[in-house]
């Protein structure tokens, strides 16, 4: 498990490919690699992989082609700087959200815009997961946990939802510096996702707002 908070930017040395069916991942990290083992799990740009080899301050994962196909993994080259964080140990302070390194989907950047001492970043996101992102809510974009701030309207065909960012993100996450039509993994909520499947087999197809009232009510003392 992790919590969306990121530790280093690490630097991607090569990426070693078999055509569409896995690939071989190695990247410079000085933080991420203290105490790190073999088959110690690191999220890359929100997704989990394993730690399969490990050089003082470089380390190796391997890449399925299920996750190539389904994360911007698949587009990295050499040269390339991604959002680092080790899993969160038991008892460890969870700063974010819980985000388990499952990316759902793969979102692009359609604008962004300087506010004074902060971004606002509007993300286009698949329809199919428009019904999991609420405002007020958490993602993880890239990995990095975040608040959204506004949603579009559950009638618009093309959906979206927009996330606000400090300084301090700007500067430390790769989210400083995407440009629009950026590719970005998106993690919804695990609580949204798993709410609905509950009520899916409860009895008929459970609604975003069915998902979201059961989540809320999940909350209340009994």
């Amino acid at each position: 498990m992790f919590t969306g908070i990121i530790a280093e930017q690490g630097r991607v040395l090569s990426v070693e490919r078999d055509g569409a069916v896995s690939a071989t991942v190695r990247l410079h990290a000085p933080t991420s690699t203290e105490g790190l083992a073999l088959g110690g799990s690191v999220a890359v740009n929100g997704v989990c992989l394993t730690a399969t080899d490990i050089d003082g301050k470089d380390f190796s994962v391997d890449v399925m082609g299920e996750t190539l196909v389904r994360s911007t993994i698949g587009e990295l080259k050499a040269g390339d700087t991604v959002n680092l964080e080790r899993c969160v140990p038991a008892g460890g302070r969870l700063d974010g959200h819980v985000v388990q390194g499952h990316v759902d989907g793969v979102g692009e950047l359609l604008e962004r815009e300087a506010l004074g001492n902060w971004d606002r970043l509007r993300f286009g996101v698949p329809v199919r997961l428009a019904r999991y992102i609420a405002e007020k809510g958490s993602i993880a974009v890239d990995g990095v946990s975040l608040t959204v701030t506004a949603v579009s309207d559950a009638s618009e065909p093309a959906p979206w939802f927009e996330v606000g960012l400090i300084p301090t993100t700007l500067a430390d996450t790769g989210l400083g510096a995407k440009k629009s039509g950026s590719k970005v993994n998106l993690e919804v909520d695990v609580l949204a996702k798993y709410t609905e499947r509950l009520l899916a087999f409860a009895g008929g197809a459970a609604t975003g707002a069915d998902a979201a009232a059961a989540a809320a009510g999940a909350g209340e003392s009994k």
